[in-house]
């Protein structure tokens, strides 16, 4: 399965109230949406249609996520119970939550770790994050320093980092054509370990060209299915959770039974 038949299946059944993506290039992936949007890009060039109610920001992340109430397009400030009748969720009151977020910035791990940190902090539990280009197929493709025509860079570091030190994730690469996702659910805007360990990670995983890709990501051995993935139960389950803002713990432990049987 394409990664795009992938992301627009993603789109119906998890039914996303808002949707960030990071790196838009010509935005066949942001065409998907339907929902109020922010999208990304220091340098996009969108040449398809868009329909859906879009800010198109032309800025790095980083840039973006200093801002004052960056999230302010899908429903931050204004008068909340004008933008609850738009359908624009809210947090705390004021603040709106990502339901659905596609990370295809820059492909260096460092970069990829700090979107994530930054969207955790306005995600919830059943919030879906995706990163593009997370299985290369060789060592080339994984180089820092692009010299192939697919690149994916470093980013598939994310894979063993999330793994190691944010176990309460639920974390899931998935086998689609060309270069592989990795679909991450359980977000906690309060966890701080990945900010506290961001500088010694860096300097553990950001290391010259080549790069050594371990063989499990190389052969996608631990990478589930598109097809299952899509066709399992927690989807609804999430969306279910989200309506009834069902609490973190049981909710995760709802997901993990139904992906116990898909995923390698």
């Amino acid at each position: 399965m394409l990664r795009h038949e992938f992301l627009r299946s993603l789109h119906r059944l998890a039914a996303p109230r808002t949707y960030l993506e990071i790196g838009v290039n010509d935005g066949r992936s942001l065409a998907l949406s339907r929902v109020p949007s922010i999208a990304v890009d220091p340098a996009f060039r969108v040449t398809v249609p868009i329909r859906c109610d879009v800010q198109l920001v032309r800025a790095t992340s980083d840039a973006f996520f200093a801002r004052e109430n960056p999230l302010r397009h899908l429903g931050g400030g204004g008068n909340p119970l004008r933008n609850l009748a738009r359908g624009r969720p809210l947090l705390g009151g004021r603040e709106p939550v990502l339901d659905l977020v596609f990370i295809d910035g820059m492909h260096r791990f460092e970069f990829a770790l700090r979107d994530f940190m930054n969207i955790e902090r306005h995600a919830s539990w059943w919030s879906v994050i995706v990163f593009d280009d997370m299985l290369p197929r060789n060592i080339d493709e994984a180089a820092r320093d692009r010299h192939t025509r697919a690149w994916t860079g470093d980013v598939y570091k994310m894979v063993p980092v999330l793994a190691r030190h944010r176990p309460d994730l639920v974390v899931v690469p998935v086998d689609t054509a060309p270069t592989g996702l990795l679909v991450v659910i359980g977000a906690d805007p309060a966890n701080r370990v990945l900010p506290e360990r961001y500088e010694a990670l860096v300097e553990e995983w950001v290391v010259p060209d080549p790069q050594s890709v371990p063989d499990a990501i190389l052969g996608r051995d631990e990478a589930a299915d598109p097809e299952a993935l899509l066709a399992s139960a927690i989807w609804p389950d999430l969306v279910r959770a989200r309506r009834r803002r069902q609490a973190r713990r049981p909710g995760l432990e709802s997901i993990r039974r139904s992906l116990a049987a898909i995923v390698p």
